[in-house]
């Protein structure tokens, strides 16, 4: 196996107790941070050829949430690393009993695309904070974030305990094939298949798992709400980053008379966050490749196009779209849409809405928006 050595190097530098003192966990986290402050520029350079992202996004999720994130850890870490004393029992009534947090060993990151960086480092935080040691898989769909990740994450970490991985699909297969002591896979859109790849990987080796892995994520509009709120945040949940976020709002659920309030005040909001040609907004992003275009350019055949609809392949631009009188057997119904189509699908009342979500796979998220606290 090509990785066997790696691997087996890396458990060997962990069995060495190196990662473990606290001062190292420290030093490696705040290398990190610098890594965040110092490639600002080439991290928001990448995520732009690679998907259009526009800078505030990726600064925004790329960037200030994983300083956050650093920032929380290192302000925990003495406390978290800490053994925690329990109540005894019967059986344990002559023992000094505590929890003693102990790392897993060696740690496979797998990233996803649609936040390249953000859902590898968060993970890494953690792993790096519990004194684990890191193989760190980015994705091969962004191309220019992962060769950024390649050539100079590496020149802040301890390359003795953290390895970037660059591979394909056939590559991380072998790479799963090697005996790991934790896998984070947080995955995108139509991810269920390579989540049961990675899982039956695991389950070679009784490997603990961390999947996550999207899904249709409802949102019910009641007939009480602020009309215009619900638009604007409904509109800035689904089309940030162009709509491909596990825990965007995938669908409405609303009666016919809210579809009626709704439509034109999503269309204000819309044109609020993008100008009227969202096309030439520095704010919308664009979809990561073409196979994802021409997926989710088929959906928009859905209902009928209440709002944008406008596609360009060349460019890979689909418009911010909402989609009324949307069927269930409709096909943007019957995968997750993972990009700026929103469908509105109408119910009759707030039970119908719940028996609905109730009928369908369990999604991610759940929205509902209204001004009664009993809804």
């Amino acid at each position: 196996n090509p990785y066997a050595g790696l691997v087996s190097h890396l458990r060997a530098v962990w069995l060495s107790g190196k990662t473990r003192p606290m001062e190292y966990r420290v030093a490696q986290l705040e290398a990190l941070g610098r890594f965040l402050d110092e490639k600002k520029q080439e991290i928001l350079e990448a995520t732009g050829s690679d998907m259009g992202k526009p800078s505030f996004e990726a600064y925004f999720t790329e960037i200030l949430l994983c300083k956050n994130e650093l920032n929380d850890t290192l302000n925990n870490l003495s406390h978290w690393m800490k053994d925690e004393h329990v109540d005894k029992n019967l059986v344990t009534q002559l023992d000094s009993a505590f929890i003693r947090k102990d790392p897993y060993g060696v740690v496979l990151i797998i990233a996803p695309w649609n936040y390249p960086l953000h859902l590898f480092l968060v993970p890494l935080i953690g792993a790096i904070a519990a004194g684990n040691c890191v193989v760190i898989k980015p994705s091969e769909t962004t191309k220019n974030t992962e060769r950024l990740v390649a050539e100079m994450l590496t020149c802040y970490l301890d390359n003795d305990c953290f390895a970037v991985v660059t591979a394909g699909v056939q590559e991380t297969t072998r790479l799963l094939e090697n005996k790991f002591d934790y896998i984070f896979f947080t995955g995108t859109s139509r991810s269920p298949s390579v989540g049961r790849i990675i899982m039956t990987a695991a389950a070679k080796h009784l490997t603990p798992v961390t999947l996550e892995l999207g899904g249709k994520n409802p949102c019910y509009v009641s007939d009480t709400c602020d009309v215009q709120n619900v638009a604007r945040r409904v509109a800035w949940g689904r089309f940030f980053n162009a709509g491909q976020t596990c825990i965007a709002p995938d669908y409405v659920l609303c009666s016919l008379e809210m579809q009626e309030k709704l439509m034109p005040a999503l269309r204000e909001a819309i044109t609020e966050f993008f100008g009227s040609n969202p096309r030439e907004s520095p704010d919308f992003g664009r979809i990561v490749g073409d196979k994802q275009f021409r997926r989710i350019r088929a959906l928009l055949c859905s209902g009928r196009v209440a709002i944008g609809g406008q596609t360009d392949e060349k460019e890979r631009y689909i418009a911010p779209t909402v989609l009324a009188d949307v069927l269930p057997s409709d096909p943007a119904m019957q995968e997750e849409i993972f990009g700026p189509i929103l469908p509105i699908v109408v119910v009759a009342n707030m039970d119908e809405a719940i028996d609905f979500i109730n009928a369908r796979p369990r999604p991610l998220a759940v929205y509902a928006f209204s001004c009664d606290s009993k809804v």
